[in-house]
């Protein structure tokens, strides 16, 4: 058995980090094109659009949980994870195509065969996303084994998320050309996943502990631990804030933008580029002013540039792209202060309960983030219905009153802006940071 050492080698960080080419197609895609998909290509009411894209979502509340307890109880050669980044991975990347490739042009279909990839993800993410907390004990490590997986997630996002778009184009717009993109995205899920499971073949697995008997106890466990619930239920609404900000990326540069061509993948360049050049400084942030103070800026340079975004009617486009560019830089230090102080909960429920079950708490949390990603566009859906957007099945966007266009700026900026700043409040009272967990961990020795 590995056990975790206190600085990674660069290939364990670097095979690890793949995976984010499997989490940030999965995440991104969909929210970026599933939404415009059913409502300007199969023609589907913007309300009962918004209904289909969370309900596949929503039943990850429940799967992945249950997921994370298998992968807590799984022994095998290649240790409890791995396994499941292989087998999960692959399936992701078949159902992944399967769902764009519209046999019959049905809002069910779309439905059913996004619940299926949304399963298979399940099995993939739980697993991939506890491994850090058995990878490393040391809290600074996490902080960097999360700045190489979040500036690999940026250029998940900028691939999948420029490129898809010009894929779809490419190959025509309308159904033939949203399957060859469903193809080029599963391809970047088959690289993603074997070079997730192969990179991480010589990666510390770590002290297997006993689990709680019961999935009701691991939960109430989860619950007792407020650090970790306090951070999870602030990620669970920021990622709704963000969703909805992506959900609206189309919209925005067909009806505000003027730019249905390359407005897409312009605001997606801009988006991920600056976030690429910024990881060294957050990393560096982390370092001077603790994970949380760090996370709470980020957010704050999140929201205040989306907010600037709903001047963009009297802005230049070249405005909105520079702002754009503000926006992910506050993304990728949200992203990586968030998912490095998870595993600091984690380790802080180890230390205090001697117990493994990091399978479910990243079960809750990536059922929590998944709901939330699911929830941005149906918050961006609710918008469109509300304000009178109008459908179409020519696989190009109806004109729009301006009423209508109202809607697709407040989703795409105010809104988001506003939840990404509420959801702070509730990360009041935090209180994990290495002193603590240095002095459990302590505890735990002279126990163990």
């Amino acid at each position: 058995m590995n056990h975790p050492s206190e600085s990674l080698p660069g290939r364990v960080r670097a095979g690890y980090a793949l995976g984010s080419l499997v989490t940030g197609a999965f995440g991104t895609v969909p929210g970026l094109l599933l939404l415009p998909y059913l409502t300007d290509t199969l023609g589907v009411a913007a309300g009962v659009a918004g209904l289909l894209v969370l309900a596949p979502k929503a039943w990850d509340v429940l799967i992945n949980p249950v997921a994370g307890r298998i992968s807590d109880r799984t022994r095998t050669r290649w240790g409890a994870r791995r396994p499941f980044l292989l087998g999960a991975g692959l399936a992701v990347a078949v159902l992944f195509a399967a769902i764009f490739a519209a046999p019959i042009k049905s809002g069910v279909y779309v439905a059913l065969t996004f619940l299926a990839t949304a399963t298979a993800y399940a099995f993939y993410q739980v697993p991939y996303v506890a491994m850090p907390a058995e990878m490393t004990d040391d809290y600074s490590e996490r902080t960097r084994l999360m700045t190489w997986r979040v500036a690999l997630l940026a250029v998940a996002i900028l691939v999948s998320g420029a490129l898809a778009p010009v894929v779809t184009k490419q190959f025509g717009d309308g159904i033939p050309g949203h399957r060859a993109m469903g193809v080029f995205v599963a391809a970047l899920i088959v690289v993603g996943t074997l070079g997730s499971f192969l990179g991480t073949r010589k990666a510390p697995t770590g002290k297997v502990l006993e689990s709680e008997a019961s999935l009701g106890a691991q939960l109430r466990t989860a619950r007792s631990n407020k650090a970790f619930t306090r951070l999870l239920i602030c990620f669970i609404i920021q990622a709704a804030g963000i969703a909805t900000m992506l959900a609206g990326v189309s919209y925005f540069a067909t009806q505000i933008l003027a730019d249905p061509d390359t407005g897409s993948t312009v605001l997606f360049a801009c988006f991920v580029g600056p976030a690429l050049l910024v990881m060294p400084l957050w990393s560096r942030a982390g370092a001077r002013i603790g994970k949380l103070r760090a996370y709470v800026l980020a957010s704050l340079i999140f929201a205040g540039a989306a907010a600037l975004i709903g001047l963009a009617p009297v802005l230049p486009n070249a405005a909105v792209y520079v702002l754009t560019g503000l926006v992910g830089c506050g993304y990728a230090g949200q992203q990586v202060f968030g998912l490095a102080m998870l595993p600091d909960c984690i380790a802080f429920d180890a230390a205090r309960t001697g117990r493994r079950q990091a399978g479910v708490f990243t079960g809750l949390w990536t059922a929590g983030e998944t709901f939330g990603l699911a929830l941005g566009p149906g918050i961006f859906a609710l918008l469109l219905a509300g304000f009178g957007y109008v459908s179409s099945d020519s696989g190009t966007a109806a004109a729009q009153t301006d009423t209508a266009k109202l809607g697709v700026l407040l989703g795409f900026t105010v809104v988001p802006a506003v939840v990404v700043v509420l959801a702070l409040f509730t990360l009041r009272g935090y209180d994990l940071d290495e002193e603590r967990l240095s002095r459990e961990g302590e505890a735990l020795e002279r126990t163990a």
